[in-house]
């Protein structure tokens, strides 16, 4: 497939495609390692690699390699990856961690009915640095190689 076929940018097209991919590795991943199909992952953020990651270095990569790298749009795209980087292994990270607090302080404090259980806070929303990294170097090949 011709890079541009999807939305006719090839730039918007390479960041779909290293996330597409990034999602795809996570189901097939959980699948292998965890021995259960779980399709709903495709969509949930978190995990290995991080397709915040992947996504935004493949429109880097494909920036850099289509219009040059000196120019002031490859700039704003390095600095807004970094941005998304840094959030994805740090702040996002650390909202899971507190999520994961809130959770066993609410379960200490008093028995949670499914119903409550349900209410409780997310704690998958951030990367590790390697899930970062990971989905750094998939979005690089991808936006480097298609």
């Amino acid at each position: 497939m011709r890079l541009g076929m999807l939305t006719n940018n090839p730039v918007i097209d390479c960041g779909l495609l290293a996330w597409f991919l990034a999602q795809l590795i996570k189901v097939l991943l959980d699948a292998v390692l965890l021995r259960r199909l779980e399709l709903g992952r495709f969509v949930s953020s978190g995990g290995m690699p991080s397709s915040h990651s992947a996504l935004v270095v493949a429109c880097t990569a494909a920036i850099g390699k289509l219009y040059g790298i000196q120019g002031p749009v490859f700039a704003l795209s390095v600095i807004m990856s970094s941005v998304v980087m840094y959030d994805a292994c740090n702040v996002r990270r650390s909202a899971g961690d507190t999520a994961r607090l809130v959770n066993q302080l609410l379960e200490h404090v008093e028995r949670l009915t499914a119903e409550d259980f349900a209410d409780s806070l997310r704690e998958v929303m951030g990367h590790t640095p390697l899930q970062v990294l990971m989905g750094a170097l998939l979005g690089l090949a991808v936006g480097l190689l298609a």
